[in-house]
């Protein structure tokens, strides 16, 4: 971790990097440019001076000697310290040379400016035949050459300048990138920081979106939906524990203060006999919302549906009603069933989802109401619909149904026949175990509980 670098100086390094590598190319470009104008100016300069030299030699008289022809060259030439020449007769013997300088044996031909170093000096030259019929052999070869020493100390001390010039700029720009890399990061360490303060009491706090670049903007917006997530995640955890605390403090409060009270007294065995089956009804409770429990445990990590088959729900339906039929007869509820469908899954669970719906409209139907179950299926999907009769339930507690321990009624939650507010939690559950879905709506007096499934199972 300790080797890894940050984003500012990756950034700054990326930075420096290509100015480096632009200003560098740009020097060596420069400094090419500069190295061929020298060569066409020594090129131009000495072509003039090849011409000047063949009209001289062309004015000669006839004939052309050694001597001659090298005092002549020597005196045109005088002054031109940085100018060396060669004359080569025409049986190629060397008529006159500038001393201290060794001429190649042959250049390339003029337009073409030949290079080459003698003496610890590098010479530009140009090479031109001179015809002078009048000659044995016809023809003088006369070779001109500049000494470029000026040149290379021109560029020399440029180079210098130059790459000098590209070090401090390179310098700069690496500062100017880290200081462009920190403010273009200060945004995204803004938001490191306010992230850093949220805490689990303190989930509602939100990134800024607008005080961000666009950039930033998108990760900012998915970070505070996120937020959002966790914050409903962990509200719905709480308020879990503190429903399952009440919810196991009340059995065990009961527990507690009968066996305190068979105890503060010596009772007869019927005396025992009624505490023991008022105990064994709360151990009851206690073994039901555990075992609600860990089946919704278990499906936070997915169900696994064990024994899979084709399950006829019609009948289902039918062994439903004939289980809860004396407790509708109590409150005079008229069962009703309509349709008939097939769906392939987990027998048992499919009907302890059934049952469930069953159970909590037998709890809200009033007396002389009517429960009535409708089965619809098409080549897409199965709807299985649960409707009772009743007052009709706030858009509020709909959406909260199927929340663990909710009940839109609180103080309702202990009187008897009361469940403990897990049975539509359990049937959501086996209905995403299945890949269906499930749904309330209330409306005109009655409450419809949906089952959705797809038919491709």
């Amino acid at each position: 971790m300790g080797s890894r670098l940050t984003l500012t100086a990756r950034l700054t390094l990326l930075f420096t990097v290509g100015s480096a590598v632009v200003l560098l190319a740009f020097g060596a470009l420069v400094m090419a440019a500069i190295a061929s104008h020298f060569d066409e100016l020594d090129r131009d300069e000495l072509a003039g001076k090849l011409d000047y030299a063949a009209q001289l030699v062309a004015t000669m008289d006839r004939p052309l000697s050694k001597e001659a022809v090298a005092k002549e060259l020597a005196s045109s030439f005088a002054g031109h310290h940085e100018l060396v020449m060669q004359v080569r007769g025409p049986s190629g013997m060397v008529w006159f040379a500038s001393p201290g300088v060794e001429f190649p044996v042959s250049l390339v031909t003029a337009p073409h400016l030949s290079h080459w170093r003698s003496g610890g000096r590098t010479f530009h030259g140009l090479e031109k035949t001179l015809p002078v019929g009048a000659t044995a052999g016809g023809a003088l070869t006369l070779v001109l050459a500049l000494d470029t020493a000026h040149h290379e100390r021109f560029l020399q001390s440029f180079r210098v300048t130059l790459w000098l010039f590209v070090a401090c700029a390179v310098m700069f720009m690496g500062l100017l990138g880290w200081v462009s890399a920190r403010r273009g990061l200060a945004p995204l360490r803004a938001m490191r920081e306010r992230a850093a303060t949220v805490t689990a009491h303190s989930l509602d706090r939100r990134l800024p979106v607008q005080a961000v670049p666009p950039e930033l903007a998108e990760l900012a917006i998915t970070l505070n939906e996120m937020l959002e997530r966790l914050e409903d995640a962990f509200k719905r955890l709480s308020d879990f524990s503190a429903d399952l605390a009440h919810e196991l403090r009340t059995p065990v409060s009961n527990l507690m203060v009968q066996t305190q009270v068979a105890l503060s007294l010596p009772r007869d065995a019927e005396g025992y006999r009624a505490i023991l089956e008022s105990n064994a009804e709360e151990y009851e409770r206690l073994a039901r919302m555990i075992s609600d429990m860990l089946f919704l445990a278990k499906a936070e990590n997915g169900l696994v549906l064990v024994h899979e088959e084709l399950v006829d729900v019609a009948h289902e339906v039918r062994q439903l009603f004939d289980f809860y039929e004396l407790s509708a007869d109590e409150k005079r509820i008229d069962l009703q069933l309509r349709g008939e469908g097939a769906l392939r899954g987990d027998r048992l669970m499919l009907r302890r989802a059934l049952g469930n719906l069953i159970s909590n409209a037998l709890r809200h139907t009033p007396v002389g109401g009517t429960i009535s179950v409708a089965i619809d299926q098409d080549a897409a999907r199965l709807r299985i619909q649960v409707q009772n009769t009743g007052e009709p339930i706030a858009a509020a507690h709909l959406a909260r149904f199927f929340e663990r321990f909710y009940r839109a009624d609180p103080a309702r939650q202990h009187e008897a026949g009361e469940g403990i507010g897990l049975g539509l939690s359990i049937s959501q559950a086996i209905a995403h175990a299945h890949g269906g879905e499930v749904a309330a709506a209330s409306n005109d007096g009655l409450t419809i509980f949906s089952l959705t499934f797809p038919n491709s199972r």
